[in-house]
C-alpha cells in the first residue's frame, strides 16, 4: 500500500466515535417537522432550538480546547460520546419548548468535549498526509450526520416520539468498542499554550475562521429547513429525512476527498474553487423536483463540505501551537457563530418562503471563496518567510505538521 493511504488505526477508531456523535448531533432537524407540530413552534422558534444546540456543541469547544491543551484529552475523548449519545436520544420525550432546549444544550456538551482533543490526535496521527488523515476522521462524523435521518424519522414514524431513548442502545455498543481501545496519549507543552499563543497567526486564522461561518451558515440551514420544505409539498417525515440523508452523505464525501485533495494541490486552491462551484447547485436544487433536484442538491453539497477537513489541517499548520485550540476555533466555535444565524434563516423564511431563502443562502459561498484569496499559499511555520514573529528568511516549508506524533501507547 502506497504511504499516502496508510492509516493509524487510532484515527479509524476516533472516526467510528465521531460518526456516533455526530449522528445523534442531527436527531433534530428529522424530527423537527414533528416537534413543531407538538411544541407548536414556529420557523423563527425551531431555527432558535437549532442554534441552541450549535452554542452547546460548537461554541463551547473553544473552552473544552483549551482545556485539552492543559489537562486530560484522553478523557474529554471518552466522556464526550457518552453524554452526546445518552442525552440527545431523549428528544423525544421533550414536552416544552424549554424542555427540548435542555436536552439539546446537555447533549452538545458531549459533542463539544470530544471534537477538539479528537481532531488534534487525528492530525497528529496524519504524518506527511495529514489531510487524509483528517479526512477520515471527518468523514466518520458526517457519515453519522448523513446516516442519522435514516435511522430517527422511520424509527420515530414506527414507534413514536416517546420512544427514542431506545436509538441511545445502537450507539452505545459503538461507543463502548472505542472505549476499550482508546490509548494514552497527550501533548508536549509546545503544544499547550492556550489563545494567547495564537495572537502572530491571527490574520490568516480570522480568514479560515470566516470562511468556516460562512459556509456553516449555508449548510445548516439547508440541513436544518430541507426537511419542513419537503414535508410541507407533501413529502412523508421518512422520504423526507431520506433526501436529506442523501445531501448530507454527498457531503460527507466531499469532505473525504477534500482533505488528500488539499495535500496535493494546496488548502487554498480547494477552499477557494470549491465554495465557488457549490453555488450553482444550491441555487438552481430548491428550485427544482424529483431526480433533478436530488443530483443538483447532492452535488452541491459534495463541493460545499469538501473544504471540512482542509480547513481544521490548514488551521493547525499555519499556527503549530496549542493544537486543540486551534481545532475548536476551526471547527467548534466556527460552525457555532455559524450555526446563530440559523433563527434569522427561519425569521426570513417565515415572510417570503423556505425556498426562496435557500435560493438566497447559495450565494453565501461566494463571498466565504473570496475571503480565502489572501491566504498563504503554505503554512506558516515559526521562525517561517511568512511568521510575524520574524524577519529571517529561512527555507520554506511543506504544509504538515512540524511536531511528532504523540506517544500512544
Amino acid at each position: 500500500m502506497s504511504s499516502a493511504w496508510r492509516l493509524h488505526p487510532t484515527v479509524l477508531l476516533m472516526a467510528s466515535a465521531h460518526m456516533m456523535v455526530d449522528g445523534y448531533g442531527n436527531i433534530l432537524a428529522p424530527l423537527l417537522p414533528l416537534l413543531i407540530t407538538r411544541l407548536d413552534l414556529s420557523l423563527a422558534a425551531a431555527g432558535t432550538m437549532t442554534m441552541l444546540f450549535q452554542l452547546s456543541a460548537s461554541v463551547a469547544q473553544v473552552g473544552f480546547g483549551q482545556l485539552a491543551d492543559r489537562w486530560r484529552p484522553r478523557l474529554l475523548v471518552m466522556a464526550g460520546p457518552v453524554l452526546a449519545v445518552l442525552v440527545l436520544s431523549c428528544v423525544g420525550l421533550a414536552t416544552t419548548p424549554l424542555m427540548l432546549a435542555s436536552i439539546l444544550i446537555v447533549g452538545g456538551l458531549g459533542g463539544a468535549a470530544f471534537h477538539p482533543p479528537a481532531a488534534t490526535l487525528a492530525h497528529k496521527l496524519g504524518g506527511d498526509h495529514p489531510g487524509f488523515a483528517m479526512s477520515v476522521y471527518i468523514s466518520g462524523g458526517t457519515l453519522g450526520f448523513a446516516l442519522g435521518p435514516l435511522m430517527f424519522a422511520p424509527f420515530v414514524q414506527q414507534f413514536g416520539m416517546h420512544w427514542t431513548p431506545v436509538l441511545a442502545v445502537p450507539g452505545l455498543v459503538v461507543v463502548a468498542f472505542f472505549l476499550a481501545r482508546v490509548p494514552a496519549f497527550g501533548w508536549s507543552s509546545h503544544e499547550s499554550q492556550g489563545l494567547r499563543s495564537l495572537r502572530p497567526y491571527a490574520k490568516p486564522l480570522g480568514l479560515l475562521y470566516a470562511i468556516v461561518v460562512l459556509r456553516t451558515m449555508t449548510a445548516i440551514a439547508f440541513a436544518t429547513f430541507l426537511p419542513v420544505m419537503l414535508t410541507r409539498q407533501g413529502m412523508s417525515i421518512g422520504r423526507a429525512g431520506a433526501v436529506v440523508a442523501v445531501y448530507l452523505f454527498a457531503s460527507g464525501v466531499g469532505g473525504f476527498f477534500g482533505g488528500p485533495a488539499a495535500d496535493r494541490w494546496g488548502p487554498k486552491q480547494v477552499i477557494a474553487w470549491s465554495l465557488a462551484l457549490s453555488c450553482p447547485f444550491l441555487f438552481a436544487a430548491p428550485q427544482l423536483h424529483g431526480a433533478a433536484f436530488m443530483i443538483t442538491l447532492a452535488i452541491g453539497g459534495f463541493f460545499l463540505q469538501s473544504t471540512l477537513p482542509v480547513n481544521v489541517v490548514f488551521g493547525q499548520a499555519i499556527a503549530p501551537v496549542s493544537a486543540a485550540t486551534v481545532s475548536s476555533l476551526m471547527m467548534g466555535f466556527a460552525w457555532g457563530t455559524g450555526g446563530m444565524s440559523v433563527p434569522l434563516t427561519g425569521y426570513v423564511a417565515d415572510r417570503i418562503g423556505i425556498e426562496a431563502t435557500l435560493v438566497g443562502l447559495s450565494f453565501v459561498p461566494l463571498l466565504a471563496a473570496a475571503c480565502a484569496l489572501p491566504l498563504p499559499n503554505r503554512a506558516l511555520r515559526p521562525g517561517g518567510p511568512s511568521d510575524p514573529r520574524t524577519h529571517e528568511p529561512p527555507e520554506p516549508q511543506p504544509l504538515g505538521p512540524s511536531d511528532p506524533p504523540p506517544v500512544v501507547r
